[in-house]
């Protein structure tokens, strides 16, 4: 397993070891042990699965405190451009973003710990995303920012994706700055 720092501090792309024979592929996607050797103590308490037609986007999605998510995500099938939006207030690198593509060639696994808006643009049909989840869903601490906010700038490479009406009615980060 292979640990990539991304540029913004806490977020990390996750290498697998991959075994492929003339069967498939095997690697473990998560294993407790070997993430704690690593000093990735990750604890997880809801795994969520989604299945999205191409050009689905769904997010920016986050859980206010005392709520809030740590995810490790990662696609099953098919192709997904995957994007955290940095919302802890003293970071540097707040309102900032990082695009990852992930596949299920590249196998990649990507951590966004809590802190952070998470969303992701299918880019194949029938694309199937995992999620690790920190902690359990909350409604009551249940935020999204709007897809397209124009401060965060997300180079989405897609100007109508196929949205759900509260992805699609999300505030603008400017607009819920006392919730964070």
């Amino acid at each position: 397993m292979e640990i990539i720092k991304a540029e913004i501090p806490g977020l990390l792309l996750i290498k697998p070891d991959v075994y492929k024979d003339s069967r498939g592929i095997f690697y473990e996607s998560f294993n407790q042990f070997k993430f704690a050797e690593k000093d990735l103590p990750f604890e997880f308490v809801q795994d969520n699965i989604s299945i999205s037609s191409k050009n689905t986007l769904r997010g920016l999605h986050f859980q206010t405190e005392p709520h809030a998510q740590g995810k490790l995500v990662s696609v099953i099938k098919g192709a997904a451009l995957d994007v955290a939006v940095d919302l802890r207030k003293n970071s540097s690198f707040f309102g900032k973003y990082y695009l990852a593509e992930l596949n299920d060639q590249n196998n990649l696994l990507f951590w966004i710990p809590p802190g952070f808006a998470h969303g992701f643009l299918a880019m194949e049909d029938q694309t199937i995303f995992s999620y690790k989840c920190s902690s359990a869903y909350n409604k009551n601490a249940e935020c999204s920012i709007r897809w397209n906010d124009r401060d965060i700038n997300i180079q989405w490479g897609i100007s109508s994706p196929l949205l759900s009406d509260k992805d699609a009615t999300a505030p603008y980060l400017n607009d819920i700055l006392g919730k964070l």
